[in-house]
């Protein structure tokens, strides 16, 4: 039916950092409608639109004949709801974005839902295996817990949360602690089961996508077609059509990584958060939202309980259970007849090349067992450092306790949080010694040794350079399962909650190399990863080995990590953290300013300072400017600044009112992006 007489018209908002809302003319057929995308125009292009809401009449501060009239609407049916906007505009507001940049992180940008092969009822699987008592006493309680309203506990700052409800139910949360191996996932599977059973829905995270697949696999086995999977490695077209089979009520529960925490289920009454600590849960990108904080949001706005599991929980969490706001189940036994391995720290002084006398002959005792080795390098992020090889000397700030990153551009040593600097010395400040100066090493340089030394083993490298194709990752690993590769040499992909049976021996190359960040979760970081890759190791046999190679075996976090001491590292951790006035002592907000001008950013970031200042609340603080870690990425200079305070809504109020001052003199060439709660400051 013709609208030509009387109009419709709708709001509609877009994926860009503006908090307005669009008024348009609806399309002529008569198609647009509240939860649906359509393409109109703006300014002098066209462009994909979020509908909002649907209005007989033009809006009252706009002439009728002068509004826009919408050119195609995308979608048959609407592919969100009224509870997607509102989330995406708290999400807007606390994440300092735009509403419609907030949306579209939910949204699949599939444009027409096609075929996708979901699970099959004939995958399903009555096999369980036998709980442990620990395992039993965890899952009754986990299942007590959700089955009864929220208790008002809230995670640090939900309350000042911008559009945070007063008075609200709060945040039911439970964890699941436990050494590798000790059967977390099945508690995590039993707790889904019964909350399936009780009419309720799940939603399951995983870290990586390659854990997807493999959580995927057994989710599939077990609960058959009313199991879904959402993950950036599908399709635009293929996660649309999970979404919506999602949205009609026909999976009831969903697993992926981060962004399938906004998997459109109703009557949610369970939402897992595996591997907790991982930093992968933050998204990289605007919105810089983190996947626990939205499953917060949702928990407490919907009821459900939310349980979350590591063997190295985030020390935010950790404290939490301390503190008795997060309710602890322990697991404490490996339940496929492996131990925990034998760790034993090994000093890399006096090795020439990447590999110790001692590591070499492990590899080759367990390649005469006929079992497997995983050698592990953990090169996430900026990773050069000066180091003495004579006395172990590392160059750190004399204001801060980490270490100075070298820019040879400017040929200076310098600290990215208070800005201090330094030439780098042509000699060991502390022995004299002339063997020192910056240096590290990448999986590349590593496989060539490991090949050079074991001509007659078969070695895969599993890092982001050897695993860009599609399906590469799973194909590796496959073979890997099925016993074809001897040595896998890998980063961090091989250390998450990957099960391998046959292997016997783990390798961390170089223990050191996170330590080295600047960044006050870097001790954290590295011992978690420890932790996680030692846990790769003998998993079904009581003779499993983990090697790690350092030069700094008396640093806390590497010692802690070779004792397997989480309670110790923990303890101490957290003293160090409430001294410095760091998370989860404080907030933080940051801002980076990137510049194809150096000048520009220089400046900017110094703007940002001083806007700031006169505005900071009396309990907060400003640090920097300073330029970031990486200071050039991808021809862009990026500077920073951080609000640091204790409660994160008067934070948060200034960080609004500083990005409302600096974009009345905003300037061309500069980009300012707000971050807030990071989880790294590089």
């Amino acid at each position: 039916m013709s609208e030509t007489h009387s109009p419709a018209y709708v709001d509609i908002i877009f994926d860009i950092p503006l908090k307005t809302t669009y008024s348009y003319r609806a399309d002529e057929k008569g198609e647009a409608a509240p939860g649906k995308r359509a393409m109109v125009p703006l300014g002098k292009r066209e462009v994909l639109g979020y509908i909002v809401a649907k209005h007989a009449g033009p809006p009252a501060n706009l002439e009728s004949e002068k509004i826009k009239t919408v050119r195609r609407v995308v979608d048959r049916e609407p592919v969100f709801d009224e509870d997607n906007v509102a989330l995406a505009r708290w999400m807007a507001a606390y994440y300092l974005c735009g509403p419609g940049e907030a949306l579209a992180a939910m949204i699949p940008s599939g444009r027409r839902a096609g075929t996708y092969p979901s699970f099959s009822v004939e995958e399903l699987s009555a096999e369980k295996p036998e709980l442990s008592a620990e395992q039993r006493e965890a899952l009754d309680g986990i299942t007590a817990a959700a089955a009864r309203p929220a208790d008002g506990t809230a995670y640090p700052g939900e309350t000042a949360y911008p559009g945070a409800k007063s008075g609200g139910t709060g945040t039911a949360m439970a964890y699941l602690y436990g050494i590798t191996g000790s059967g977390k996932t099945e508690v995590f599977l039993r707790a889904a089961e019964n909350v399936l059973d009780a009419g309720k829905t799940v939603i399951y995270l995983v870290p990586e996508i390659s854990l997807t697949h493999q959580t995927a696999e057994v989710i599939g086995r077990r609960f058959g077609s009313v199991a879904a999977t959402l993950h950036s490695g599908m399709t635009g077209s293929e996660r649309l059509t999970e979404w919506m089979r999602v949205r009609r009520g026909e999976a009831g529960i969903v697993v992926g990584p981060r962004s399938a925490v906004f998997a459109p289920l109703k009557n949610l009454g369970l939402i897992i958060i595996d591997e907790e600590h991982d930093g992968s849960y933050k998204s990289g990108n605007t919105p810089r939202y983190h996947a626990r904080q939205i499953a917060m949001r949702r928990s407490s706005l919907e009821g459900a309980l939310l349980l979350m599991g590591s063997a190295t929980p985030s020390a935010e969490a950790w404290k939490l259970m301390n503190d008795g706001t997060i309710r602890r189940f322990n697991l404490s036994r490996r339940l496929s007849g492996g131990e925990p391995p034998e760790i034993v720290p090994v000093s890399l002084a006096e090795t020439e090349g990447c590999l110790t006398a001692e590591l070499k002959e492990e590899i080759r005792k367990t390649a005469q067992m006929g079992r497997q080795t995983i050698l592990f390098l953990n090169r996430r992020g900026f990773a050069y450092f000066y180091q003495c090889r004579s006395c172990g000397y590392e160059l750190s700030c004399k204001h801060c306790s980490v270490s100075l990153t070298y820019h040879k551009s400017k040929g200076r040593a310098v600290c990215h949080y208070c800005g201090y600097q330094t030439k780098p010395p042509e000699a060991c400040p502390e022995c004299g010694s002339l063997d020192a100066g910056f240096r590290g090493f990448g999986t590349e340089l590593v496989e060539e040794e490991v090949r050079s030394a074991f001509p007659d083993l078969r070695v895969r490298r599993a890092d982001a350079d050897s695993t860009s194709k599609k399906g590469s990752l799973a194909e590796i690993l496959g073979l890997f399962r099925a016993g074809e590769i001897d040595i896998l040499l890998g980063t961090q992909m091989v250390a998450k909650g990957l099960n391998f049976p046959g292997v016997r021996l783990v390798g961390v190359v170089f223990a050191d190399t996170g330590l080295q960040l600047p960044d006050f979760r870097a001790a954290e970081r590295t011992f978690s990863l420890i932790v996680q890759v030692a846990g790769r190791a003998g998993r079904y046999f009581p003779d499993g080995k983990v090697i790690v190679q350092s030069l700094r075996l008396s640093d806390p976090a590497i010692r802690k990590a070779c004792a397997m001491d989480v309670e110790g590292f923990f303890a101490a951790e957290l003293r160090q953290r409430s001294a410095q006035r760091f998370p989860p002592y404080s907030r933080l907000i940051r801002f980076a300013v990137r510049s194809r001008s150096e000048e520009k950013a220089d400046r900017i970031a110094a703007v940002l300072a001083a806007l700031v200042k006169p505005i900071l609340p009396a309990d907060a603080e400003l640090l920097g400017p300073a330029e970031c870690a990486i200071g050039l990425k991808a021809g862009s200079y990026r500077r920073h600044i951080l609000l640091r305070g204790k409660a994160m809504g008067p934070l948060h109020r200034t960080a609004s009112l500083l990005l409302e001052r600096y974009n009345r003199q905003k300037e061309t060439g500069v980009y300012v992006e707000a971050d807030v709660d990071p989880v790294d400051l590089l």
